[in-house]
């Protein structure tokens, strides 16, 4: 899978409320996922889609171990995804400052033409 095709599924990934929360309990250890269904108002089904579409984006893995599956964070796609979004951070800020310096003295000339 390509990085950019990785970045979008990732960001597609974490653009749901329950999916998020489910990323949140793995970063304080692996889970089972019987564990990782107990806080979440739905069935043991619902919670394992949410589970496939973190592992589809490669940002969990599972383990196996009989009947048992335990789930573990994956972080690297997150950090590559803060990174790009640090990337573009700085565009905009830097944008975002020429904007505010244009708004000033825009907003100067327009006080001294209704002064005077």
């Amino acid at each position: 899978m390509s990085r950019h095709v990785q970045r979008a599924a990732s960001a597609t990934a974490k653009s749901e409320a329950t999916r998020r929360r489910i990323l949140a309990h793995l970063a304080r250890g692996d889970q089972r996922v019987t564990h990782l269904a107990r806080p979440h108002d739905m069935s043991l089904p619902a919670v394992s889609k949410h589970l496939r579409v973190l592992e589809n984006a490669g940002l969990v893995r599972r383990r196996r171990y009989g009947r048992v599956h335990e789930m573990q964070l994956n972080a690297k796609p997150l950090k590559q995804a803060a990174d790009w979004v640090e990337e573009y951070r700085k565009f905009w800020e830097g944008s975002l400052d020429r904007l505010a310096e244009y708004l000033e003295k825009t907003n100067k000339l327009t006080e001294r033409t209704t002064k005077t």
